[in-house]
């Protein structure tokens, strides 16, 4: 497992704040790195349906179930949470209780504004940086293929894992952030940013 830059920041926000946020992109290692700066703590995942439903339709059991050292992935899938949360941490006056992560960080950010403020520490975790590898490729390689932690791991080919990432991307987060309505002319978009990508490569060379 490859070590994050900001695991010591984690874990010293975790005793500082009732909560800690880690938001970021899809496959960007939020979860692995959640459970490794809280190794201790309990982990529940709100992409599951019965999680999901529990916190729900009964947030009050859910939040006495799940105190105290727990990780809630996921956790924008239940925007009601987000003001219970707000209560019961409040109340339980607790550092280092919840650790929160997102995906698609637009809506959990959102969230916590409104309901979290000054309650929750807020971290930003991307792909990995050149500087995180422990065995460095050449950087006109990392430049091309980037950073995400499977791509990496697996030995993927930017080929065969940005084309499903980036239909994912399109269909689960953009469509439902801004209601992307010419997803042709997104797609445009993302091709002049690969271009934007393949210049500075051919600049290094």
């Amino acid at each position: 497992m490859i070590p994050r830059a900001l695991t010591d920041k984690a874990q010293l926000l975790l005793t500082k704040f009732p909560m800690v946020s880690v938001s970021g992109p899809r496959q960007s290692g939020k979860t692995t790195f959640s459970k490794l700066f809280a190794s201790d703590y309990q982990y529940v995942n709100l992409e599951l349906l019965d999680n999901r439903a529990l916190a729900q339709n009964d947030p009050h059991s859910f939040l006495e179930r799940y105190q105290n050292r727990v990780i809630l992935d996921e956790v924008q899938n239940v925007p009601d949470l987000f003001s219970y949360l707000q209560v019961f941490t409040d109340e339980r006056n607790r550092t280092g209780e919840y650790v929160l992560t997102g995906s698609q960080n637009f809506l959990l950010m959102q969230k916590i504004t409104q309901s979290l403020a000054g309650r929750v520490a807020l971290l930003t975790l991307l792909p990995f940086s050149y500087f995180e590898l422990l065995e460095k490729p050449p950087i006109d390689e990392f430049i091309f293929k980037g950073g995400y932690p499977r791509l990496i791991q697996k030995e993927i080919s930017p080929e065969d894992f940005f084309p499903t990432y980036i239909q994912t991307y399109i269909e689960r987060d953009v469509r439902q952030l801004i209601q992307v309505q010419n997803l042709s002319l997104f797609q445009n978009f993302l091709y002049l940013m690969a271009g934007c990508i393949m210049k500075l490569k051919k600049a290094i060379e």
